[in-house]
């Protein structure tokens, strides 16, 4: 479900409340998400938005837009809790929704199934993009 992201040399934590994405084409990284013990109750809790979930217009109360997550590789633990970094090429950016309410905005990793290959650590997957050349 990617609980980690590295970029330029940089692993940052869903569970740390201070996580910030390095979201491009915008000044500054984002907050990640929505921790069940932070007391901001204007958006949903977790880090992860499901493709599916944004098609069926789950997000619409959020203003959801789509943004592009830089990262160099991204991590997904299985179910022995055992951490599995997966190195991106530099090409590839992970998809993120942009949610905002109250003029304060928080990022979200967009999920999808996992591909097959990968099926044995986690059963969701960061929707992962070609940046045009």
């Amino acid at each position: 479900m990617c609980g980690g992201i590295e970029y330029q040399g940089e692993k940052i934590y869903f569970p740390n409340p201070q996580a910030r994405l390095p979201v491009r084409n915008r000044s500054g990284d984002v907050t990640w998400g929505n921790r069940k013990q932070e007391a901001n109750s204007n958006f949903p809790n977790g880090g992860w938005a499901r493709l599916n979930s944004i098609y069926a217009g789950k997000w619409k109360p959020w203003h959801p837009r789509p943004v592009l997550i830089a990262a160099d590789q991204f991590m997904e633990k299985d179910q022995d809790a055992q951490s599995h970094w997966i190195p991106l090429d530099q090409r590839m950016v992970i998809q993120g929704l942009l949610a905002e309410r109250k003029k304060e905005q928080r990022v979200y990793v967009v999920t999808i199934d996992t591909p097959p290959e990968y099926a044995w650590i986690h059963d969701r997957w960061p929707r992962l993009l070609r940046l045009k050349q």
